[in-house]
């Protein structure tokens, strides 16, 4: 399971009524509400925009297929290491 970190947030009024309404109708925690939010929004973010996506090509480790067997190389790897 993922580490789950706090945050405090505060509503309006309206927000917050609608925020318990939804939670209830779907049989869930307001947290989980706001999570599912959360991941809509990060959804809708253009890939480019990740500060993860400024790593792609950063280094060569000289294999033509490592995108595709990365498990493989991984496995030979332990096993070089338990050796």
């Amino acid at each position: 399971m993922l580490s789950k970190h706090p945050i405090q947030i505060y509503l309006d009024d309206r927000q917050d009524r609608t925020l318990r309404r939804l939670a209830e109708e779907n049989k869930l925690s307001i947290s989980a509400l706001i999570r599912r939010a959360i991941d809509m929004l990060l959804a809708q973010t253009p890939v480019e925009k990740d500060p993860a996506y400024q790593l792609i090509g950063l280094i060569s480790s000289g294999l033509h297929n490592l995108a595709e067997e990365h498990d493989e190389y991984i496995v030979q790897e332990i096993e070089k290491e338990g050796k």
